[in-house]
């Protein structure tokens, strides 16, 4: 029979949120500030390591067991092997790019057997922070002087290539300089990028998707959502191109895994690279993302989605080729729901008008202040009106014109066209053709016209019939107009007679330009629709756009300047900007309304009650995962019983924290962040710590998939697993006399296998006689 709980969950997500008071777990914060701005909270609340643990430059710490992965995701060393656990989802192009209807690893799952059969991986990067370093003095050196914005930029632009190559001068090392409270501060992150990096396991979709766009942002979720690569190095343990005689990383320090597990209020932490976050905007900017943008980008990509849909059933080809696009457009097209649903149910545009109240009162209660800030906030509406009918013509060249393929990928031989036009040297055009040329292998892998030209017939479709036509792009308009809104006929002309759909038409086109031929790629349908839109957004679009936004940098430098000065008793943490951070919470549920609430944890149980939920693809499982569910055959990864799967807490995170180990308070690894509860993903413009959670795939349920769903048990015994409270820091800290990780003996994982077999006969016997 099916848990009438589950039904309550899937309802409940959907309903409103009750809002209460909000405790201080909010924050994003720098890893080498951590001693001055959060060691005190953070201890209270349970941590038993120092700031110093977590972060330094003067010996092995947390941060040198975290990755930034591929520049999107995050990802962490488990093992002194190099081996590196990440999202299934973080992982899933390259799961993808290594896959084919014979070796179909996306559906099957992927494992090496030994590091023979590693694949790797090329263009992907894993990169580590060497150290932090304030240098805002630095970069900010002469900006006094600049009488513009552009003026500003330049100088420090030229003093971030000074300071940068003065970092890294005679190393291997790079340096990422970045602004933070809209250019107040600015933090240099010295980094060390590994290129050889290859997939080792990857569960299949069934359990590393597992509820795929059904649970997408919401809880309680069943997902095993992780991967696993491996960094390989050089000589001398340093980053190398891949070379087959590349040898496994080591690196300074891999996390423990806990096999304690969690319970409720644990402390917790997410050390990551989050993306993007905009917690500081006026009531101005939400309502436009809110009335304005997220509607208009939610309706474009649910058309859109609703055209591959229907294809990728269609054809297992199509499938493949389009599992990672479907992914990503569905995953950003659920969030701008669940964060509008949010922004509206905890009241958001009112709190920030009535933060601006404040603002405006204290603005008024001192002469030099009004002469500071007087017009700012008359400036924030001045500006953001400037921007009606310039950020949803925007919003639809993004969406639905660049959400063509065709128009996007012919986008690309823009420079090309202008090379020919500009009557460049044939060297030079000529190698702007080989390079597109050798991308054209891998972009046709995984492209498919006939579905591309019906996204073209709905999206172009939307386009014409949803915006004021004055907005439109003249080629756009003209065949709107000609075809009383259908874009069924120009479809089939440009696609019939463009060259830009295949491999070998490409290939042509670049011939012929090669061979001098100066018309060909001006004349292409495909190419001139592309080109039109472009100078369309280029000359209508682009020069308001970005001369509001260079007026709003200024503005919102300027605005927080007085914000902190006004709330002076308050730590204000820098918007995420892709540099690495540290978030903090606990374990624990929540109420999403009245009378209902969400367990901290999910299990095994859960996810056998969602496949027995007829007709749902996305609850489809492996027979091997539902057998070794019915013998409780969980080694020594289960708990009282129960196989646990996933858990939440209360850390603040945000696209690019996929991936990120969630750290107990010894340091040790106790899940991987892979999502945030649909109640939570308003976040990243205003937070609410009654509501958002970060969803985490508990590492015991890794490793039961890895040992006994994969029977991988060689990757689990390269990893470090840990038991109670032995430490999790890398090695023994003189002030605090902590013991060395204590790994699990085999003798303690037969004796633990025991005693779950125990608790099986035990259970089985009192369901014989109840």
């Amino acid at each position: 029979m099916i848990s009438k709980r589950i039904f309550a969950f899937i309802a409940a997500a959907w309903l409103s949120i009750g809002i209460s008071a909000a405790r201080p777990d909010e924050g994003m914060w720098l890893p080498m500030l951590l001693k001055q701005l959060n060691e005190s909270e953070m201890q209270k609340k349970g941590m038993k390591l120092s700031a110093e643990d977590i972060y330094s430059v003067n010996q092995s710490s947390l941060k040198d067991a975290i990755v930034s992965f591929g520049g999107f995701c995050t990802g962490e060393m488990i093992s002194p092997e190099g081996l590196l656990l990440t999202n299934h989802h973080c992982g899933y192009g390259q799961i993808q790019q290594h896959s084919s209807v014979e070796n179909d690893y996306l559906t099957k799952g992927f494992w090496a057997m030994d590091k023979s059969q590693e694949l790797p991986n090329p263009g992907l990067t894993a990169t580590f922070i060497v150290r932090m370093e304030d240098v805002t003095k630095q970069i900010l050196a002469g900006t006094d002087a600049a009488k513009t914005e552009a003026e500003r930029e330049a100088i420090i632009q030229k003093n971030m290539a000074t300071v940068g190559k003065a970092a890294t001068a005679g190393t291997h090392y790079g340096a990422v300089i970045r602004p933070f409270f809209y250019g107040n501060e600015y933090y240099m992150y010295v980094t060390e990028t590994f290129k050889d990096i290859r997939l080792v396991g990857a569960p299949p979709s069934s359990i590393g998707k597992f509820g795929g766009d059904t649970d997408n942002w919401m809880w309680p979720r069943h997902t095993g959502d992780f991967s696993l690569f491996r960094i390989y190095a050089g000589p001398n343990n340093e980053p190398a191109e891949y070379s087959p005689n590349n040898k496994p990383y080591k690196p300074k320090h891999h996390l423990p895994i806990s096999l304690s597990g969690i319970k409720q209020n644990d402390f917790t932490m997410v050390f990551g690279f989050p993306g993007r976050t905009n917690e500081y905007l006026t009531s101005d900017a939400i309502e436009e993302i809110y009335n304005v943008s997220n509607p208009a980008k939610i309706k474009i990509r649910t058309t859109r989605l609703n055209v591959l849909d229907k294809d990728m059933k269609a054809s297992d080809a199509v499938r493949i080729q389009y599992a990672a696009k479907h992914a990503s457009i569905a995953n950003a097209w659920k969030k701008w729901q669940g964060e509008n649903r949010g922004l509206r149910k905890a009241n958001t545009i009112e709190k920030k008008k009535e933060l601006e109240r404040q603002f405006a009162n204290w603005i008024n209660a001192d002469a030099a202040r009004k002469q500071q800030y007087g017009n700012l906030m008359a400036e924030f509406e001045k500006n953001y009106k400037a921007l009606d009918g310039i950020t949803i013509s925007r919003d639809y060249i993004m969406e639905a014109a660049n959400g063509v393929e065709l128009i996007r990928y012919a986008s690309g031989f823009a420079k090309l066209q202008q090379l020919i036009e500009s009557k460049a040297p044939q060297a030079e055009i000529n190698a702007e053709a080989d390079k597109l040329e050798r991308a054209a292998a891998g972009y046709f892998k995984d492209y498919n016209a006939p579905t591309d030209q019906k996204v073209f017939v709905a999206l172009m479709g939307l386009y014409y019939n949803d915006l004021d036509k004055k907005l439109l792009p003249a080629a756009v308009r003209t065949a709107g107009e000609k075809n009383k809104g259908d874009f069924s006929k120009l479809a089939s002309d440009i696609y019939s007679k463009t060259s830009l759909t295949s491999e070998a038409g490409v290939k042509k086109l670049l011939a012929d330009v090669k061979a001098g031929k100066t018309n060909v790629l001006a004349k292409d349908p495909a190419f001139e629709l592309a080109n039109n839109i472009n100078e369309h957004y280029r000359t209508q679009v682009l020069p308001t756009y970005t001369a509001v936004n260079d007026n709003l940098n200024l503005l919102y430098r300027t605005y927080m300047t007085g914000l902190r000065a006004m709330q002076q008793d308050k730590k204000f943490y820098p918007d995420a900007n892709s540099t690495l951070r540290v978030a903090y919470g606990k374990v624990e549920p929540y109420e999403p309304l009245d009378g209902v609430t969400y367990n901290y944890y999910t299990t095994l149980e859960g996810i056998m009650e969602k496949a027995a939920m007829p007709g749902v693809e996305d609850y489809v499982i492996p027979e091997k995962l539902r057998e070794l569910y019915e013998k409780k055959d969980y080694g020594p990864y289960g708990m009282n019983g129960e196989m646990p799967v996933a858990f939440i807490s209360s850390n603040h995170t945000t696209g690019g924290n996929s991936g990120s180990p969630v750290i107990n308070a010894n340091g040790q690894l106790i899940g991987t962040n892979f999502d945030r509860n649909w109640e939570g993903t308003m976040s990243d413009i205003a937070y609410n710590p009654d509501q958002v959670r970060n969803i985490s795939v508990d590492a015991r349920y890794m490793l039961f998939i890895v040992d006994k769903f994969a029977g991988a048990g060689h990757l689990v015994k390269e990893m470090t697993l840990v038991t109670d409270d032995t430490s999790g820091l890398p090695q023994v800290d003189s002030r605090k006399k902590a013991e060395p990780a204590k790994e699990l003996s085999e003798k303690e994982k037969r004796k633990a296998e025991k005693a779950a077999k125990k608790a099986k006969k035990k259970a089985k016997e009192a369901a014989e006689v109840n």
